[in-house]
């Protein structure tokens, strides 16, 4: 993708003026996205990201620059520039790159660029037909098809270059179901690491069918009771609770700058002991997998929490400096307009012993939080606030009657102390994570989790 000739006197550029490690980022992005409303394709986008990130660290700092002329003079005056914002003495540097040959453990078989924009769009349709035709309730359906192809080059003055390429498809598709002047909506997004062959091993119409089912049974549900009771929340995306107030916690974006109630907490009890959290970006073809990460670094399986016991970090080399840690493969970035930083992958809490069937039946009462929606979390504290987009009541030990306008409220840290039991079905979710380095696709995901309490608002009290 570049020159090493190019690549080395860039690398030498950069730190001209003293600084001790600087990296490059090439990346070469093609996105496609279809968007089917009411069963009409409403617009088709294709674009092209390509371009160049630089990052030069000075110690305990960096300066980073980027730009989309990768030409050879332009490259060297972009170093120039970050350069300069370091004041120091010039070490000589002698590059010898090697070029690390990685493996692929996420083969694709079907490359999107060579399917017809005629077969995306009948996958579309099957998924509008079947949801459209749930309930005459069911008002629209959206149904958005997104596949992207990113080949990166990395390289650094340590001497690594190594090349990777990596392929996601997804589907999003959201129901919306209408009563009078009142809307609730479905919603499912199945996608993975994974060409078009995705859709040779799902079945596209149970998704679009649970889509419609939960927007056509929380439109005719009542309001759901408030106040502080214990709540179970289901496989997949129930994840995004300890993905967001307790993940972006466990990050060395936020753990170095002791911003993070985690910090300095490496082995204390931080949750029950039923609890083993993991971050595996090693996953085959799940969706935050990769082969490496965007400092050219393999994934690895970092167990985060385990039996409650606090065991590690998400760690970038940046941060890991200032810790006085090792990086675990877990530097991302949206594209290469970002600079890198600690992110997660799949991150999940793992399977416990119980079955799902055995915390239903032994719940006296309880909110079921079948499907949950987004929220808002406050990253030092892990406050959070999560809608809970199909949800139930449990009454002994049976699940009683749909709920809707429910939401979850607490601090991670608290949940965390508080899950009493840990069902055996771990399942992962799809989803785009935000955060100080971009949007970046990461998978959520735990078993059916009981906690026996969380403060739930609602509409009426009971």
């Amino acid at each position: 993708m570049l020159d090493n000739k190019v690549i080395g006197d860039v690398l030498d550029q950069a730190l001209s003026t003293g600084g001790d490690f600087a990296e490059i980022f090439l990346e070469d992005t093609r996105n496609n996205s279809i968007t089917m409303i009411g069963g009409i394709v409403e617009r088709t986008i294709s674009g092209r990201e390509y371009g160049l990130g630089l990052r030069i660290f000075n110690g305990l700092n960096s300066v980073y620059a980027y730009t989309n002329d990768t030409s050879r003079e332009n490259l060297l005056s972009v170093a120039k520039k970050a350069a300069m914002a370091i004041k120091g003495t010039k070490m000589d540097l002698v590059l010898n790159f090697q070029k690390q040959e990685i493996t692929n453990a996420h083969p694709i078989v079907k490359i999107p660029k060579d399917i017809s924009q005629k077969e995306k769009v009948a996958i579309m349709k099957r998924a509008h037909e079947v949801a459209n035709n749930y309930s005459e309730e069911i008002s629209q359906v959206v149904v958005n098809y997104l596949d992207n192809e990113q080949k990166v080059l990395i390289a650094n003055s340590d001497g690594k270059i190594v090349e990777d390429t990596r392929i996601r498809t997804r589907l999003p598709i959201q129901a919306i179901a209408s009563k009078g002047t009142e809307k609730q909506s479905g919603f499912h997004g199945p996608g993975a690491l994974k060409g078009f062959e995705l859709y040779d091993e799902i079945n596209i119409e149970d998704y679009a069918k649970d889509a419609a089912q939960i927007a056509t049974t929380m439109i005719n549900a009542e309001a759901c009771p408030s106040g502080k009771m214990p709540v179970i929340i289901d496989n997949a995306f129930g994840g995004v609770i300890f993905h967001e107030a307790c993940g972006h916690g466990l990050e060395a974006t936020s753990v170095a700058k002791k911003t993070s109630v985690f910090s300095d907490k490496i082995g204390e009890q931080v949750a029950s002991e039923l609890v083993t959290a993991v971050d595996d970006g090693t996953m085959p073809n799940e969706w935050g997998s990769l082969n490496i990460d965007d400092e050219g670094n393999p994934t690895k399986r970092n167990v985060l929490i385990e039996n409650g016991v606090l065991k590690g970090y998400m760690i970038d080399s940046l941060n890991g400096k200032r810790m006085g840690m090792e990086a675990t493969g877990s530097c991302r970035r949206q594209n290469y307009r970002f600079a890198p930083t600690s992110r997660m992958t799949n991150t999940y809490i793992d399977n416990g012993s119980s079955t799902p069937e055995e915390i239903i039946a032994n719940t006296e009462y309880a909110l079921y939080a079948k499907n949950m929606g987004g929220g808002s979390v406050n990253p030092a504290t892990g406050e959070f606030n999560f809608a809970v987009n199909e949800g139930y009541i449990v009454k002994n030990g049976k699940i009683d009657r749909p709920v809707r306008s429910a939401t979850l409220i607490g601090r991670g840290i608290d949940v965390l102390k508080k899950i009493d039991m840990v069902g055996n079905n771990l399942k992962q979710a799809p989803g785009m994570c935000g955060s100080v380095s971009g949007a970046v696709p990461t998978n959520v995901g735990q078993p059916m989790i009981r906690v026996s309490e969380i403060t739930v608002g609602g509409r009426k009290g009971e």
